[in-house]
């Protein structure tokens, strides 16, 4: 429908339903809909045309850099994905080249309003983040409720759907700190009756294990370390140790196939799950059943139980302070804040003065 022409509010409303339901299904980055935001801002200004959206090869590539070069200044971060994920933007199911025109559109006829629209979208998961840090912070080792802080990601469609990130975090900060005060040692020696052995390939030894024939052992802090990277395909998120035993967090509702297909993908000597309690049974039967070596499930109710113990007032000056601390840590980690964003969408873009239009229009929102 030709710009000049005007889409009627019920046509708005329909495109701002349709973009919603992209935006509720990102992170918290906001990767996407920010790269949507860059092209609609640079049809605005005029260095691309409407009529180049009908041609994704022109404003695909181009478009990843204003996009990285946004989320670098407002995050710290860029898009590190898949060259095959990223493009999936422009894809039927997501943001296709008829829809992108529209949304341009509806953003020329209204001064920019569907950009500033993505923008409050992005500030307003910020400041959801930002208050969840601020949560932890606040109630320190004293008053930290892991129930609370869990429940907290249950509001906001693009926070709930993070959950899997914030359960592996709370498993990842009280491993990682039991694992410190608890001052564990991983030993590493070659059997002194393979010394020849030992020589002729202590390159190799020297580089994988730390060992040679001079030095055949080695005494190492314990640790755990997060993946860091969410592998949808593996529906669930991934800790290993250097001392044996991985671990997979498992917080979704499992059926018998489900937990089947992930149980299937495990390939650790020595695994550690941490579930839900209504999980649990489903995957233990499933585990037994197949074999596989999980040396242990862990209830998501036992993970309280434990939380509670680390924080009772004998130990809030040790294990609670290191695990309130590597909490807040992994937090920041993940959910980077943004600290520019004011000065970019005051100053810089002024996306404050929009005017509110002439005619009502559903991507309108106050600051």
């Amino acid at each position: 429908m030709p710009a000049e022409k005007g889409y009627t509010f019920v046509r708005m409303q329909e495109a701002k339903e349709r973009l919603d339901k992209f935006i509720n299904k990102q992170g918290v980055a906001f990767y996407k809909p920010i790269q949507i935001a860059e092209i609609l801002y640079r049809v605005r200004a005029g260095e691309l045309q409407l009529s180049d959206l009908d041609h994704p090869e022109k404003y695909r590539n181009p478009s990843k850099k204003w996009r990285d070069e946004i989320t670098q200044r407002l995050i710290g971060r860029v898009c590190t994905s898949s060259q095959r994920f990223q493009d999936d933007l422009f894809q039927p199911h997501a943001v296709p080249p008829d829809f992108l025109k529209q949304l341009a559109e509806i953003n020329n006829q209204c001064n920019g309003v569907v950009e500033r629209y993505i923008y409050q979208r992005f500030w307003k998961r910020q400041k959801v983040i930002l208050e969840i840090v601020q949560y932890v912070q606040s109630a320190g080792v004293e008053q930290f409720n892991l129930e609370q802080f869990l429940t907290s990601f249950q509001y906001e469609p693009g926070i709930r759907r993070s959950i899997d990130k914030a359960y592996e975090i709370v498993v990842y900060a009280l491993f990682n700190a039991l694992l410190h005060e608890l001052r564990i040692h991983v030993h590493i020696k070659a059997d002194p009756s393979r010394q020849e052995l030992l020589t002729r390939f202590e390159d190799f030894t020297r580089l994988l294990l730390g060992i040679d024939s001079g030095h055949p052992e080695r005494i190492l802090d314990a640790r755990i370390f997060r993946t860091g990277v969410t592998n949808a395909a593996d529906r669930g998120l991934d800790m290993w140790t250097n001392f044996g035993p991985a671990v997979q967090v498992k917080h979704i509702s499992l059926s018998e196939e489900l937990a089947e297909d992930i149980v299937g993908e495990i390939y650790a000597d020595e695994m550690v799950i941490v579930c839900r309690d209504a999980d649990a049974e489903t995957i233990g039967r499933v585990c037994q059943q197949l074999g596989h070596k999980v040396k242990g499930i862990i209830r998501e109710s036992q993970l309280q139980d434990w939380y509670a113990r680390a924080l009772q007032p004998e130990l809030r000056d040790s294990l609670g302070k290191t695990l309130i601390e590597s909490l807040i840590r992994e937090l920041r980690m993940e959910f980077p804040y943004s600290e520019t964003f004011e000065k970019f969408y005051k100053e810089e873009r002024r996306y404050d003065q929009i005017p509110k239009p002439d005619r009502e229009c559903p991507f309108w929102e106050p600051d």
